[in-house]
């Protein structure tokens, strides 16, 4: 074997062995994703509270644990546009890749209370952000900067949405197709499935940045799309399986409570650990982030009828086309 082979295969090694790791995340993320819905259903009726309250909490808190390990070990090291494209793109991809994949799996009943309360808190919280992100259009500072107390401020309003969700709690519905186990089994699958949400998304993030950045990719680019698609993988997991069996509510609100969690729990811890400067670049994300969520409202009112809102798979066939649109678009960018 002459040295020009010897080296062709240790590279061919080393971009094997990434790509293995992200095939066996992506196995651990879908068997996580399947025992986390099942407990969390169960653990929805055992409680009595309705599944949107398990997924706006539960559930949100969970899948979002990815974001958040993503973004403390970015705020430690100094990276501040791995942070906020992680956030921006999972946010954008959460609604219009997830969403719209479980549309198309099954046509996602949302209650009336999802449509007017839940979704345009959502829509708030990032034009809160906006205002937070952009001290020098202000006139706050002489750059962009999320301060310490800007966390503080956005920890405010997530204690808010955690104040709203109890309100929330009420009996569930005996029309409920709900498989229930006990207090132990339920709380050890959410725990498990947790596990393995996150243990699976890591493993996807991980190896999927090394991929990127042996293309010379850009960091703000790779929290864009390798970094947001991989900590978005856990609620795919969530919400397509939801959908599939047919929990409208857990799918909905994993995904709506999951964007809340992301910008307002996330991204008001994050800057407690370490300021975080802007990238300019990054309003054009917010803005989008700002327009999937506004689209998924105005979606709601599109042929429904009275008290009754579906978002419909010819829709989630749109979420996905503008999704890879948005790919296409930043991939231009760089």
């Amino acid at each position: 074997m002459t040295a020009c082979e010897l080296v062709i295969k240790i590279f061919k090694i080393i971009m094997l062995l990434p790509i293995i790791f992200l095939i066996i995340g992506l196995v651990v993320l879908l068997a996580g994703g399947e025992v986390f819905i099942k407990g969390s259903a169960s653990l929805a009726r055992k409680l009595k509270v309705t599944p949107i309250v398990i997924g706006l909490t539960v559930v949100a808190f969970g899948t979002s644990a990815a974001e958040l390990v993503v973004n403390i070990i970015s705020a430690m090291q100094g990276m501040p546009d791995l942070a906020i494209g992680n956030i921006l793109g999972s946010n954008i991809s959460n609604i219009l890749l997830v969403l719209g994949i479980s549309a198309i799996i099954y046509p996602l009943a949302v209650k009336k209370g999802t449509v007017w309360k839940e979704i345009p808190f959502g829509i708030m919280a990032v034009g809160v952000l906006y205002v937070l992100f952009n001290d020098v259009l202000f006139g706050n500072s002489g750059y962009n900067i999320l301060t310490r107390g800007d966390g503080i401020i956005l920890l405010c309003f997530f204690a808010i949405f955690i104040y709203y969700t109890y309100g929330l709690s009420k009996v569930v519905g005996e029309d409920e197709k709900i498989s229930t186990y006990t207090w132990t089994r339920s709380i050890l699958f959410i725990l498990l499935g947790l596990i393995g949400l996150v243990f699976g998304g890591k493993l996807i993030v991980d190896n999927g940045v090394i991929l990127a950045r042996l293309f010379g990719m850009s960091e703000l680019f790779i929290g864009l799309t390798v970094v947001a698609i991989g900590t978005s993988l856990p609620e795919l997991a969530a919400s397509g399986i939801a959908a599939y069996r047919h929990h409208e509510d857990l799918a909905i609100g994993n995904i709506v409570g999951s964007n809340i969690f992301n910008v307002l729990w996330v991204l008001g811890l994050t800057p407690l650990i370490s300021p975080i400067k802007v990238n300019i670049n990054a309003n054009v994300d917010l803005v989008i982030a700002m327009g999937a969520a506004s689209l998924l409202f105005l979606f709601m009112f599109i042929g429904h009828k009275r008290n009754h809102y579906v978002l419909r798979r010819w829709q989630g066939v749109v979420m996905i086309l503008l999704y890879v649109a948005y790919l296409v678009f930043i991939g231009f960018r760089g």
